[in-house]
């Protein structure tokens, strides 16, 4: 009996720890994390509704690919680039300005570009008033009136619409009574509506967003290059492919995929497209043109 006993002792002895290895191996592999991206946006709206907007996508990435992707969203557009060159962020969504701006230091590739409903990379800055201001129904009006722009580094707020104005409409800025830089496009309806400006400009989801409610639209700058997402350079290969394919794969024709597209922001909500650097030239164009008329697109820093 006693030898039994220590058979059934030694027994134990041997198949436990065996069981309790494997228990934790398994333990171990529920809870190894998957590598974490961080995706950086810039500040079209107030960072609330941004968040609103495009946590959505970010949850379709997470699930659609081996890595967990994380929301960054900040204050301004500098602060964008500034989390790039630094790796805080390894993905960002930017306009052509912003893009720009990365590319010259070398922080940033270009990966892919939005399609609009078009289903082409493109959008536009448009000019906006009050519905009730007769004052104000072409941009001819614009003269002697206060006029608000989004932030400095925005392309389609900002950039576009300074270029439109000097180019083609002969208005700059001493035309105005007062102009000021606001920091979301959403800021510059808003305040429109509120009677502190007569008239301003911003991304043209934001002018239908609004329109009828209070805002109308005046006048469109020419189609920009459209929002891009930029990579760090040293950024994983492998991740690189995964996100491409999947990003590549969406068809907002596709009703399953539309309903779930639908819950992100307009400005990535109809997929995405190859770019490359050249198609931004003309962003850079208008660059070099203001900056001939004695304008500074980089005074906020």
């Amino acid at each position: 009996m006693l030898r039994y006993c220590a058979i059934i002792v030694l027994f134990s002895c041997i198949i436990q720890p065996v069981l309790f290895s494997d228990l934790e191996a398994a333990a171990s592999d529920q809870g190894r994390m998957s590598p974490v991206v961080r995706l950086g946006v810039i500040t079209l709206y107030h960072p609330l509704v941004m968040y609103r907007q495009y946590q959505p996508f970010v949850d379709f990435l997470s699930k659609s690919t081996p890595y967990d992707f994380e929301l960054k969203i900040t204050q301004d557009y500098p602060s964008i680039i500034r989390l790039l060159c630094d790796g805080s962020i390894d993905i960002a969504l930017l306009g052509g300005l912003t893009y720009i701006e990365a590319a010259s230091t070398s922080c940033g590739l270009p990966f892919l570009a939005a399609l609009n409903s078009e289903q082409k990379p493109f959008y536009q800055g448009t000019f906006i008033a009050r519905e009730g201001n007769a004052e104000i129904s072409k941009l001819r009006n614009l003269k002697g009136k206060s006029f608000a722009f989004a932030s400095h580094h925005s392309t389609s707020g900002n950039l576009a619409p300074l270029y439109h104005l000097y180019a083609n409409e002969k208005i700059g800025l001493q035309d105005f009574s007062t102009y000021e830089n606001l920091s979301y496009h959403d800021s510059v309806a808003r305040e429109i509506l509120r009677g502190n400006y007569d008239a301003g400009v911003v991304l043209d989801s934001v002018a239908r967003k609004y329109r009828g409610k209070g805002i109308k639209i005046i006048g469109q700058t020419d189609p920009l290059p459209g929002f891009l997402l930029v990579i760090r350079p040293d950024l994983d290969s492998a991740l690189i492919r995964s996100l491409e394919e999947v990003l590549l794969d969406l068809d907002y024709l596709n009703p399953k995929q539309r309903a779930m597209m639908d819950t992100w922001d307009v400005n990535i909500r109809y997929g995405f497209m190859r770019v490359d650097d050249s198609r931004y030239d003309p962003v850079r164009q208008m660059i070099w043109y203001l900056q001939k008329q004695g304008i500074s697109i980089e005074s906020e820093k």
